[in-house]
Parts: C-alpha cells; structure tokens; sequence
C-alpha cells in the first residue's frame, strides 16, 4: 500500500477521490482553500470556485440530489453564509453523499472570529465527524459520504487550522466508483412548503435517534483504558495534545461529536476517578456531558480561546497558570506587498483623512500603519452595506462622506446586492472596488471576474464596469491606483457627488501578474532630506539608513512608482 506525507487538506481531497466523489464546490478561505485546489486535481471530480459559500454549498447539493457524490468546503465563517441552505437541507436530507466541509480557525490566525462550527451540526441536527490527523482527514472523508447515504443526511466534516496545515503519513487507497442514485421526484421530501416541512421536522427527530444509536457502536468513537485514575474526553486535534501532555491517561476519542456517544460516555465515566474535558473553543461536548448528570473538570482550567498546546493542556489540568506559546521574534504586522496596487489608493485615502468601511481581504492590511486608511472590518460584503447605515446616519454631513472599501473577489461574493441596496436607498456613500484581479488573500484563486474557472479553463469574464451600469451606478470611474494624482481626483468627484457612486480602482496584483513589475526606484542621497514622507506609503523595500534617508531594496521594489510621486525633493528616480 502506497504511503505518502500530506497536509489535512490533501488529504480530504483524496479520500474524497478514493470515495468515488464526483462534484465538488467551495470559496477560497483560509485554512480550506487547498481542499478544492487539490480536488481540482483528479480528473473525475468536477471542481468548481463559486462566487460565495452559499452557492458553493447550494450547486453541491443539487450535485448530490441528482445523484453523484458531492462536497462544499469554506471556512468557519462561510458556513454562516451558508447557513439558510444547511438548516433546511437537514430537512430534506440527500440522495447521494454530500458533505459539508467547516474549516474551523482556533486563535484566529486569518479570520476575524474563532466561532466553533460543531454547534452549527448540533443546531442542524446533523452529524460531524472530527479527524486529528491526515489519515483520519482521509479515512473521515469516506466515512462522511457513507453516513450520509446511510442517514440520508448532510454530514459536517469539521476539521481545524492545525488539521489542515500540518502534516502526517497517509495510506493511500484506489479510487471506488459509486453508482449514480437516481432523483425521484418527491413532494415531500424535497419541496420545503411548510405542508412538507412540518413531515420532515419529525423524521429529523427519529433519525437523529437512530444516530446516537450508531454514534456509540462506532468504531472511531473509542475508549483507551491506560491509568485509571485521570480520564479525558477529547476530540479532533486536541486528542494529538492530550496523548502527548498525559500519555499514562485513560482517553475517550471522540470521532462523531454530533450526536455524542452517551453511553460511551457513561461508561468511560463510570471506569475513571477524574474525569476532565479536553476541546478548544467552546465547552461543546462538556455541556452536553454535564447535562448528563456527569461530574467534570472542563473550561473552567481549558482555555476557551485560542489553539490548544501539549504544553498548555499539561498546565491547566496540573493546576498551573496557563500562559500561550510567546513568540520567539517581536512581532510585526502584515503589510501590503511591495508594488502593491492597493497602497497607491491608501496612501492617498489617508492623506484624504477619509472615513473608510473595510471588508475581508488583503486591502484590509490597509488599517494597519503607517497607512491607518481603515476604520471598521466586519464581515464579506459588509462594506458596502455598513456604509449605505453610515451615510443614512450622517445625512447632510458632506465633510464626513462615507467611503466603502471592497475587493473585486469579495465584492462579486457578497457586494453587489449590497450595492443594489445603497443605489436603491439613494445612500450618499462612495464605493471603492479595489480590483486586482485575483482572490489574493488565499493565494491567488480565480474568480467570475478573472475569466478563468478553478481548473485554468477560459471562461466568461464578469465586466465589473458594465455590471456597475447595469445597476444603476449614478456615477461611476474606473482609475489606475497607482497615479496618485488620478485617485486623488477621482476620490474628490465621488465625495462631491450627491448620492451613490462607484470608483473601480483598476490594477494587476504583481505577485499574481510578474510582468506588471518594472525596474527597481534608486533613491538619491544627496537629495533626500529625511523628512520621512515615503515611509508613509507603508511599503517593505523602503527602509533607513544611518542617517534617517530613505534607502530601496532593489529587490524587493517592483518599480510601482508610489513612493517616488510622494517624495517632493525627488530623492527617489527612476532607474536610468
């Protein structure tokens, strides 16, 4: 049997592969985003981007009442975007397996929440399965597919950040074609009215009943008697903690946390003297134990944020302060990227002392200083929508004018009825679409807009110009952010005018488009005058030397020319 290292996220798609998967959906969003890109992969899967979880989550499902296997996979806070179509899919059930797949982000490493999706499946009513390691991530994978056609349920594959990333050793298996199951129509089964609804409720309620029945005779769901005296309840990545922390310790490995082994679990309390709850996030499990009846130690010395360590575990059961892992570099923000196209409308927004709505994006490195041109970041999308509430607040207030700040990416995930909304309402806002023609932040990941679907293939092209006339826009620009004059004016119209416009803040994303980048900028010492303007500009090719002048890494400039159209002495020239 062939053996091969592989991140979590590798390993998903392949045991999706193996599984006999025939469709697959998702949103970039990290830590997920590998699943797809690698599902992309084998041939026999149709792999799909779409424009937000919600769809990637909805063509999914169609996949798997039509009859082939089929997953949709985002992040934590996509599910939430997702959440209409899961609620009532849990009603109608599936034909084929289809699996949802929450990649949940613990110490938020690049989300703005750390929500536990496991409450998402309790709500639901659905089961979730947990992997803590690669081979699990794999080997879950199939299980999820045959839960599901088992149930006729969605499943929710809940992995974390350090699931995804890391990596194990992983036995590989073939690829296990799966008959297509054909669609019969069925009124009640399928078509939500509440007539039907009403049905379906009570047949949740009878599968779900059935599911704890499976939930303890699951083999994954396992008691490792060792030491009698501690015994630990754990699941996913958190179990590697508690093995390394206290390998003497009795363990309960829960696998399928929704719905819990009970009788597992009473029996496994009723073998140990002290019984602990071991889970990052929320006390998920350890509420539904205590309502058992079921004496345990859980939150209350487990940390409820941030990731679990061995070292962290270890503490908080022996009673010692707990403190998380200090890092052994200071640490820094991120920055934008040199020769960034995003810093040339930053820089200028920031001299504007403009009130700027951010979104979900590399763009909203623009909060950070020396650039400090964000104010608020809430959610995809909210941009535009947040800004349309600001503006009806500041009605009449033309000095403080409201700015939206969006991606191209974000904006065709969840911009554009918000969009719809600010034109409809009449908002006096001005909305910035900072396009750069890729999902940047998750590494670069086509879109509607780009032209290119996830398996490189040519496609329609979203016009977002035309898309912007064909709703309305009032007043609408399209700018190169990199002429700062041109932003500035273009900025200037926008605030002027009375109701919605629409600036499309045009320019490639050099780490995704090389031959955009241009000979390195030289600064000239002899005229430099250390007053410190180009330092503004945010941008990591441009430090100090000795004496406080600006001196470029010719390496690290990309030749975008921003911070020479700041400097006013002309310190900084273009390359002979």
């Amino acid at each position: 049997m062939a053996r091969e290292v592989l991140t979590g996220n590798e390993a998903i798609a392949r045991g999706a592969w193996e599984s006999g998967l025939v469709f697959g959906a998702a949103y970039p969003g990290t830590p997920s985003t590998e699943i797809l890109e690698n599902l992309a992969r084998y041939r026999e899967i149709q792999s799909e981007w779409a424009p937000n979880e919600k769809v990637a989550f909805e063509v999914a499902y169609g996949a798997s009442v039509a009859g082939g296997r089929s997953l949709a996979a985002m992040k934590h806070v996509g599910v939430n975007v997702a959440a209409d179509p899961l609620m009532t899919s849990a009603y109608t059930g599936a034909n084929a397996g289809f699996v949802l797949i929450s990649a949940d982000d613990p110490g938020m490493h690049s989300s703005q929440n750390e929500q536990d999706n496991r409450r998402f499946a309790f709500f639901a009513k659905i089961p979730c399965l947990e992997p803590a390691d690669s081979q699990e991530a794999k080997d879950f994978m199939g299980e999820a597919l045959e839960i599901s056609e088992r149930f006729d349920t969605p499943v929710m594959l809940r992995v974390t950040t350090r699931v995804c990333h890391s990596k194990s050793i992983v036995s590989l298996g073939e690829r296990k074609e799966h008959p297509y199951r054909p669609f019969s129509r069925d009124f009640v089964k399928y078509c939500m009215l509440p007539t039907s609804a009403r049905i379906r409720r009570v047949e949740i309620d009878k599968r779900f009943s059935r599911l704890r029945e499976f939930s303890n005779a699951y083999p994954h769901n396992r008691i490792e008697l060792r030491s009698l005296d501690v015994g630990i309840i754990t699941s996913g990545i958190a179990y590697q903690h508690v093995r390394d922390a206290f390998p003497d310790a009795s363990t309960l490995k829960v696998a399928l946390s929704n719905p819990l082994p009970d009788k597992l679990i009473r029996e496994f309390a009723s073998t140990v003297t002290k019984l602990f709850v071991v889970e990052e996030l929320e006390p998920y499990m350890e509420d539904q134990i205590r309502a058992m009846g079921i004496q345990v130690v859980g939150k209350e010395v487990i940390p409820g944020t941030g990731e679990l360590s061995v070292d962290v575990i270890r503490d908080a059961i022996e009673g010692r302060t707990v403190t998380f892992d200090a890092p052994l570099i200071p640490t820094r923000p991120p920055v934008l990227c040199p020769g960034c196209s995003h810093r040339g409308f930053f820089t200028v927004a920031s001299r504007m002392k403009l009130l700027s709505l951010g979104d979900i994006g590399c763009y909203t490195l623009g909060a950070y200083p020396p650039l400090s041109a964000i104010d608020t970041c809430l959610c995809m999308g909210a941009s535009v929508s947040e800004a349309a509430g600001f503006a009806k607040v500041l009605q009449g207030d033309k000095k403080n004018k409201v700015v939206g700040v969006i991606g191209d990416s974000t904006f065709v995930h969840s911009g554009i009825t918000s969009l719809i909304h600010a034109i409809y309402n009449r908002a006096n806002v001005v909305i910035c679409i900072l396009d750069n023609g890729t999902t940047a932040m998750t590494g670069h990941q086509e879109h509607p807009a780009t032209g290119r679907t996830l398996k490189g293939e040519s496609t329609h092209k979203l016009d977002l110009e035309k898309l912007c006339q064909a709703l309305g826009v009032p007043h609408l620009a399209v700018v190169d952010p990199i002429d700062l004059e041109a932003t500035r004016k273009a900025l200037e119209e926008g605030l002027a005018y009375e109701g919605p416009s629409v600036i499309i803040f045009k320019a490639p994303c050099l780490i995704r488009d090389r031959k955009a980048r241009k000979k390195a900028y030289r600064s000239v010492k002899e005229e430099c005058k250390a007053c410190g303007l180009c330092f503004k500009v945010g941008c990591p090719a441009i430090s100090k030397d000795a004496d406080d002048k600006a001196e470029i890494n010719p390496v690290l400039c990309a030749g975008c020319s921003v911070c020479a159209q700041v400097c006013k002495l002309g310190a900084i020239q273009r390359p002979e």
